[in-house]
């Protein structure tokens, strides 16, 4: 989904709010995520997930082509791990008791 797809769906849903407040409201909350993110915290959405930062170690790489060694410095990557309710919306029958079976 576009960010220009959300702006219109919540212009819908919360049409007493200009569009341009929904956009500086979406923004500051991108912003904020991003700024959690960069000083190490997780974000936590209850429901829909959780994201954090994972840590690329620093290590020697080698270039396939040229076969030269390189130096990758450390680098991080973003985890997501999702939440039970939206797990539970994308996949509703993956979730069989023992119970119902036998």
């Amino acid at each position: 989904m576009l960010k220009s797809q959300i702006l219109e769906k919540l212009h819908k849903n919360h049409n007493n709010l200009s569009s341009e407040d929904i956009e500086l409201l979406l923004n500051i909350f991108i912003k904020k995520i991003s700024s959690s993110l960069k000083n190490g915290k997780n974000i936590e959405l209850r429901g829909f997930g959780t994201i954090s930062r994972k840590i690329n170690k620093e290590k020697y790489v080698r270039n396939p082509k040229t076969n030269e060694k390189l130096f990758k410095n450390k680098s991080y990557k973003l985890h997501f791990k999702i939440g039970k309710i939206l797990h539970k919306k994308i996949n509703p029958s993956s979730d069989l008791d023992k119970e119902d079976v036998f």
